[in-house]
C-alpha cells in the first residue's frame, strides 16, 4: 500500500490549509456516515480506580481526550495555539493588575447536553467539587491558586486567586474545569463508570465489555454552544490491544484514523512509503515528554548521589537513536526545548555520559557498588517501544558496572496505583502537558500535591520560585525564575529527563482534518474531522 507523508510546522498557527468538512462515522470508511478513530488508549474502571472519566479524577491524556470532547470549559485553547479564548463563556480576563481577580460571563443560552440551563452557580459548583474531592490523582492541584469563586447573577464568575496566577486562563481551558449537571454529579463524590454529562460539542456513550470501555460513541451535541465548528455528526473511538492490530484495521478500512499510540517501526514504514497512495501520515510537534521518577524515600535511591549517577551515565542520544529514531530527541531538562523557559540543566550539570564521573560522584557519598535497582514501567500506555526503552536502559547502566538493574513491567490499571502508593523507587513516565507553557512541565512534579505524590519538596521552588513565575504575565520575564527551577532540578534528581516526542497521526485521505485532530498537548479535537478529499 503506498502512502503519504504531512510534515507540519512546529508553529501550528502556520498551518494554512483549509480543511473541508462532511458528514461522519458508524463503523469503517467503506460504510456508514461515522467517522471511526483507533486508539491503543484502555478505559478501565477498576477498585483502585473506578471513576475515570469524571472531571475532578480524570488526569491523564487518554480520559482527558473523551472529556475534550464531551465537557465544555470557560476557555480552550484555540485551533492555532496560542493564549487560551473563551469558550462556555463569552468573554473571560482578569480584572486587575495583579492578576490576581479574573471574570467571566457566561454565553447566553448555554445549555447541557440534556437541554437544562447552565448558570454561574453550574460553573461555581464544578469546580469546587474538584477541588473538594481532592482526588488522588492529583488533578484538583491545578486550581490551586483559587481562594474563593463568587457568583453574581445567572451569567458572572469571578475567581479570587491567592496569588498572581499568569496561567490560570490555561487552567481554566483543562478538563478539571469542565462544566457538569449538579444532577448528575455529587458535591463530594466522584461519579464511577463512563457515563459523562455535560455540555461539550459531543455527547458519549460508551460501549463496555465487563469493567473496561471498548468503544466510545461520540454523538454531535444538537445543545452546544461555544467557538468549536463540529464537522461530523459521530465519531467512534475503539480502542485496540496493541498498535499492530490498530494498525491492521486502517489497513482493511475498519477504522478511518489511527492516532497514539503507533509503534517507531509503522510511523518509519509510512513516513517511508512513496507519496501516493490512501493513506496519509501526518506528523505534528509534540510537546510529549519521557523520564524516570524517584521515591527519594526508598532506600536504594535515598541518597542523592545514587540518582546524580543515574543522571551521569544514562545516554539520552543513543537511547533516542536505538528506540525512536528521528521520532524523538533527547531531553535535558523538565521543560521542552520548544517551549519559553527551557534550560538545558541536565546537560550544564553532568555534561556528556561519564562512568568515572558517576563512580566519583558514588564514591564521594560512601556508596556501595554495584547500586542494586528496579525500573518500573507501565507494559500498555506510552507504546509498544517502552519495553525497548527500559532494556536499553537497563544496558546502559549494567554496562557502567555502577548498578544492578533489573527491569519490571505491569499494566496501566496496576501500574498507577502502585505508583501512587509509593511502592516503585524509580519508575518511568510520560507527561503530556495539562497546556502549552512551562508551568505545566515544573508545578506538577514539584509543588504541594504535586501528581506523583513524590516525597521531594524544596522550599525554595515551593514557595518562591513557582509563585514568582506565575506572576509574569510576559512568560519570558518569567524565564530566569524558571532556568532556577529547573538547576535545581538537575541537582537534586527527584525526575530525569530522557527525551521530548512528536505525535503522528495515520488517516484515509478521504478524511479531512487530520492535521488539526491533534494540538501541541496531545489534545484530540475530533470536531476537525470529516469524510472528503483530503489532497
Amino acid at each position: 500500500m503506498n502512502r503519504k507523508t504531512l510534515v507540519l510546522p512546529a508553529v501550528a498557527g502556520l498551518l494554512a490549509p483549509a480543511l473541508a468538512a462532511c458528514g461522519a462515522s458508524d463503523s469503517g470508511s467503506n460504510s456508514g456516515d461515522a467517522i471511526v478513530v483507533g486508539t491503543t488508549d484502555r478505559f478501565t474502571a477498576t477498585k483502585d480506580a473506578p471513576a475515570p472519566l469524571d472531571p475532578a479524577y480524570s488526569y491523564d491524556v487518554g480520559t482527558w481526550n473523551i472529556l475534550r470532547q464531551t465537557v465544555q470549559t470557560l476557555m480552550i485553547q484555540p485551533k492555532g495555539e496560542g493564549e487560551p479564548v473563551p469558550e462556555a463563556a463569552q468573554s473571560c480576563g482578569f480584572t486587575d493588575t495583579g492578576n490576581e481577580r479574573f471574570a467571566c460571563k457566561l454565553r447566553s443560552g448555554l445549555k447541557f447536553a440534556n437541554g437544562d440551563a447552565i448558570t454561574a452557580e453550574d460553573v461555581k459548583f464544578s469546580i469546587e467539587r474538584a477541588r473538594t474531592i481532592k482526588a488522588d490523582s492529583g488533578v484538583f492541584a491545578l486550581l490551586s491558586t483559587i481562594d474563593t469563586i463568587e457568583t453574581q447573577g445567572d451569567n458572572e464568575v469571578i475567581f479570587h486567586l491567592k496569588t498572581a496566577d499568569a496561567t490560570f486562563p490555561f487552567k481554566l481551558s483543562t478538563p478539571v474545569a469542565g462544566i457538569v449537571n449538579p444532577d448528575d454529579y455529587e458535591k463530594d463524590k466522584l461519579r464511577d463508570g463512563f457515563a459523562v454529562d455535560g455540555s461539550g460539542p459531543y455527547t458519549l456513550e460508551a460501549k463496555t465489555d465487563g469493567d473496561e470501555m471498548t468503544k466510545a460513541v461520540f454523538t454531535k451535541n444538537p445543545n452546544y454552544k461555544g467557538t468549536l465548528s463540529v464537522n461530523n455528526d459521530e465519531v467512534d473511538m475503539v480502542s485496540y490491544k496493541d498498535a499492530d492490530d490498530m494498525g491492521t484495521a486502517l489497513e482493511k478500512g475498519d477504522i478511518d484514523l489511527m492516532t497514539r499510540t503507533m509503534s517507531p517501526e509503522q510511523i518509519k514504514k509510512l513516513s517511508d512509503a512513496s507519496a501516493d497512495g490512501d493513506i496519509d501520515l501526518v506528523e505534528i510537534s509534540g510537546l510529549e515528554i519521557r523520564y524516570l521518577a524517584f521515591n527519594t524515600t526508598a532506600p536504594t535511591v535515598k541518597t542523592k548521589a545514587v540518582r546524580q549517577a543515574m543522571a551521569q551515565v544514562i545516554d539520552r542520544a543513543q537511547l533516542v537513536s536505538e528506540v525512536y529514531g528521528s521520532q524523538a530527541e533527547p531531553l535535558y531538562s523538565l521543560v521542552p526545548a520548544s517551549l519559553t523557559g527551557h534550560s538545558n540543566s541536565f546537560i550544564n550539570t553532568y555534561g556528556e555520559p561519564d562512568k568515572a564521573k558517576a563512580k566519583a560522584l558514588l564514591a564521594d557519598a560512601d556508596v556501595s557498588t554495584p547500586v542494586k535497582l528496579t525500573l518500573n514501567y507501565t507494559t500498555d500506555h506510552y507504546g509498544p517501544a517502552t519495553k525497548q526503552e527500559f532494556e536499553t536502559l537497563q544496558k546502559q547502566l549494567n554496562a557502567s558496572g555502577l548498578f544492578d538493574v533489573a527491569i519490571e513491567g505491569t499494566p496501566w490499571e496496576t501500574f498507577v496505583p502502585a505508583e501512587r502508593k509509593g511502592e516503585y523507587a524509580v519508575f518511568g513516565m510520560g507527561w503530556f502537558p495539562d497546556f502549552p507553557d512551562a508551568d505545566s512541565f515544573v508545578a506538577p512534579f514539584l509543588d504541594k500535591d504535586n501528581f506523583l505524590k513524590s516525597p521531594y519538596a524544596n522550599s525554595d521552588i515551593i514557595t518562591n520560585l513557582i509563585p514568582a513565575s506565575r506572576r509574569e504575565a510576559d512568560r519570558l520575564s518569567a524565564a530566569k525564575t524558571l532556568t532556577k527551577i529547573q538547576d535545581i532540578v538537575a541537582e537534586d534528581v527527584p525526575v530525569l529527563p530522557l527525551w521530548q516526542g512528536k505525535q503522528y497521526v495515520a488517516a484515509n485521505n478521504d478524511v479531512t482534518g487530520s492535521a488539526y485532530v491533534l494540538n501541541s498537548s496531545a489534545t484530540l479535537q475530533l470536531w476537525e474531522l470529516g469524510h472528503g478529499s483530503s489532497n
